[in-house]
């Protein structure tokens, strides 16, 4: 395949959380008040999802070591539409939930085998480029989802605005049939048997590489998860934007961070991973800082508004930028015989960070901004700290070939 080909396909499944994310915020006020649902109600459409998406990606990781990487995204995608049709016609808030776990399982089949594609396919270091360049078109894909989501929410309903999830399901899962060819060269026959699979499992969660880079790629996503699934109640209901309002300020969050990944390239062209990594944490920490210090300072003042916010989020996602696609690439880059099962694992200590973040953000959403600033400092903390020590130290993996063609 042509790698302008494998870098469009990769955005499309990375971009599969986003568009699952990004396009529904906007709507969740309007279909918490259309179910007449408490808040918690409404958290557990997120975490329900995400807690599916990273279980299910133990399962699809091994599964696409064993059958490749070509039938797992089928199936995936096939099952993504499906759920996606089901839960804009959801007649009550727990088929919503339903609807919404099963998205999660098959998404968990396209963003772990995009990560796998990219160890299949390159070496470590041109993984890392590569990601990014995947991760762009990621950035490309939320601008559109929020302010789309916010205005089909607006003019349309958000049932209509759930609908537009099953197009870019069929979309995805047309192109992957007509062009995507299998990327794993040899299929590993122990890749489902039980005592392989968990001493496998097992020695990557010990590999320190792994770790490192898993902790960062984690750290950094759920900086961003604290942010999306809170601030629909900070900007729509504490601050009383609209809908499609709320969308642009996605949507210029979202333009901070494809800034981040043009930027993450231009440093890996001129130094090292581990060096670009240290600097875009000094931003980090300087976003977390920031953004609870104006929380605090703008308590009941009248000058405290989106910029407040905004502002600290705009540095936290050009870091972001930087984290995500050296994070991912470098969890999977000691395993090539095992990316799928790496990936999986990645995957999954992202998505369960997430569902115990949703938990204490739903429990807390007495006062969003609060519960945002609070969210993003923690975070940053243990990204700074992650980049500063553990990715100086383990940061620098010796180059591991390829699988052969």
């Amino acid at each position: 395949m042509p790698q302008k080909l494998i870098v469009l396909i990769l955005a499309l499944l990375l971009g599969l959380q986003p568009v699952t994310t990004d396009l529904y915020l906007p709507a969740l006020p309007a279909i918490t008040q259309g179910f007449g649902a408490g808040m918690g109600q409404a958290q557990l459409t997120l975490t329900a999802l995400l807690l599916a998406f990273g279980l299910s990606q133990l399962v699809w990781g091994p599964l696409s070591d064993r059958f490749g990487r070509r039938p797992i995204l089928l199936w995936g995608m096939g099952a993504y539409t499906l759920a996606s049709v089901a839960c804009a016609f959801a007649p009550d808030m727990a088929w919503l939930i339903a609807g919404r776990t099963v998205q999660g399982i098959a998404m968990g089949a396209g963003v772990m085998a995009a990560r796998a594609v990219v160890r299949d396919l390159f070496q470590p270091a041109q993984g890392a480029t590569v990601m990014s360049q995947g991760l762009t078109g990621l950035g490309i894909i939320a601008c559109a989802c929020a302010p789309l989501g916010g205005m089909l929410t607006d003019w349309l309903g958000w049932r209509i605005a759930l609908l537009m999830l099953a197009v870019f399901g069929a979309a995805t899962l047309a192109l992957l049939y007509w062009r995507f060819e299998e990327t794993l060269a040899q299929p590993d026959a122990q890749a489902l048997r039980a005592k392989p699979l968990i001493r496998a499992n097992l020695d990557i969660l010990r590999h320190p590489v792994f770790l490192t880079w898993c902790t960062l790629s984690a750290a950094s996503y759920l900086g961003l998860f604290t942010f999306l699934a809170s601030s629909s109640f900070v900007f729509v209901t504490f601050m009383g934007y609209s809908k499609t309002a709320y969308g642009f300020l996605m949507l210029s969050m979202s333009l901070s961070y494809i800034v981040g990944t043009f930027w993450c390239r231009w440093m890996l062209r001129r130094t090292s991973v581990h060096r670009t990594v240290g600097i875009a944490a000094v931003l980090t920490i300087t976003a977390g800082v920031s953004m609870a210090a104006l929380a605090y300072a703008g308590q009941g003042q009248d000058w405290y508004g989106a910029w407040a916010v905004m502002g600290p989020m705009y540095i936290f996602m050009l870091g972001h930028g930087v984290h995500q696609p050296c994070g991912q690439s470098g969890a999977v880059a000691p395993f090539p015989h095992r990316a799928g099962t790496a990936s999986a694992l990645n995957g999954f200590l992202m998505m369960l960070g997430a569902f115990f973040m949703g938990g204490w953000l739903g429990a807390h959403m007495d006062r969003p901004v609060f519960a945002l600033a609070h969210g993003i400092l923690l975070w940053a903390c243990i990204i700074t700290i992650v980049a500063w020590t553990a990715v100086q130290r383990h940061g620098r993996p010796e180059p591991v070939a390829a699988q052969p063609a």
